[in-house]
């Protein structure tokens, strides 16, 4: 993928994948946290930041096939 041009200003593919995986992360915590699956996690914090590096690895795969 290449640089994304947002009126004249060219954005690393990297920034727009980190968006777009910011807000997966955000209905991902909405919904665990719906369901209550959060009492399970012992350390909140650092399994948001595992989540969103997985969901971002996906997220980036999945726009290089």
């Amino acid at each position: 993928m290449k640089e994304a041009n947002f009126f004249g200003i060219f954005l690393s593919p990297l920034l727009v994948w980190s968006l777009l995986a910011t807000l997966l992360l955000l209905a991902a915590r909405a919904g665990l946290s719906h369901f209550g699956l959060y009492r399970f996690i012992w350390h909140r914090s650092l399994f948001d930041l595992s989540l969103f590096i997985l969901i971002l690895a996906l997220v980036v795969m999945i726009a290089m096939i």
